[in-house]
């Protein structure tokens, strides 16, 4: 959902004109590597992964691929996956500035040539381990009894029969459960008997538990429950669509679309008083959110009137 946001947004280029009281931005042409900054793939495709990288470790990688012979300013990048990039000099999880020293899959780069978009926030790897352990040991619970057959129970000799060896038992067991897989007729003699289980088949599948985790994943990452389908009592609700998009621009998009812009802002990258911000007006138009309550500015910021509020 998140990345998805990221993705989509283009980029716009501008600078900034003091006007006597306040800035104006004045907007300018884009830069090819703002419309494409890897040829190779697509600004989705760039973005996306980028943001999941802020996302699940805190940070991302851009290497710079070519620069302009005439600025030596960049004109093209490619993504580093942040899981194959190693800092020497800062070990995480929380990272305290860009490093001096990087490894990407052992061998060394050089910090010049790699764009670091440092979040401000941990990564969730750091922030939601125990969250995230404890949801996959739920589904994975939960997918073993989804292949269980209903309803659970187990086969046991009559006391007046004659006991029968581990071996007979064994086979008894093995081709009552294949009749069952197969959905086929099950047959039993005189001196055996089916005891079934007492058990609520609902909650072999762990559903309260597993709800209960993707809440908790929910607040590591920081996405409200409501816009997930959680319900929470006492919780936040939106409206309509037109709402939910603005919450999940405020409440869990916009800091990793600021780390980007801002990082991308930077000298290194563009010339001084130059910058790059997400185009975040087609997204917002799509449902009209302009009338429904949201003001758009061009700064890609979203506020909620004061008559939204009261």
């Amino acid at each position: 959902m998140m990345t998805a946001v990221a993705g989509s947004l283009g980029f716009k280029h501008y600078t900034l004109q003091w006007t006597g009281e306040e800035y104006e931005k004045i907007y300018l042409e884009l830069e090819r590597w703002m419309v494409q900054p890897d040829p190779k793939v697509t600004r989705n495709f760039l973005i996306s992964n980028t943001t999941t990288d802020l996302i699940m470790r805190g940070r991302a990688f851009w290497y710079v691929t070519s620069r302009s012979q005439a600025t030596g300013r960049p004109l093209s990048f490619t993504w580093l996956p942040a899981a194959m990039v190693n800092t020497l000099d800062q070990t995480g999880p929380q990272w305290f500035g860009p490093s001096t020293e990087i490894t990407f899959n052992g061998m060394e780069l050089d910090p010049r040539e790699v764009v670091q978009f440092l979040s401000g926030t941990q990564g969730l790897i750091y922030t939601g381990a125990t969250a995230m352990k404890t949801a996959l040991r739920l589904q994975s619970a939960a997918e073993r009894f989804a292949v269980n057959e209903i309803a659970a129970g187990y086969l046991q000799q009559r006391p007046s029969s004659e006991p029968m060896s581990a071996e007979d038992l064994g086979e008894l067991a093995q081709g009552w459960a294949n009749a069952r897989r197969v959905s086929a007729v099950g047959a039993l003699n005189s001196e055996v008997e089916w005891h079934e289980f007492d058990s609520d088949p609902s909650k072999l599948q762990l559903v309260e538990g597993r709800q209960f985790q993707a809440l908790e994943l929910s607040r590591a990452i920081g996405v409200p429950p409501y816009l997930l389908g959680i319900g929470v009592p006492g919780s936040f609700t939106y409206q309509n669509a037109q709402q939910a998009r603005q919450d999940l621009y405020l409440f869990s998009v916009k800091q990793y679309l600021d780390c980007i812009q801002e990082t991308l802002s930077s000298n290194d990258i563009l010339p001084a008083g130059r910058y790059i911000e997400f185009d975040l007006h087609d997204y917002l138009e799509v449902n009209d959110m302009s009338e429904n309550g949201v003001e758009v500015e061009d700064s890609a910021d979203v506020r909620i009137s004061e008559d939204s509020r009261s």
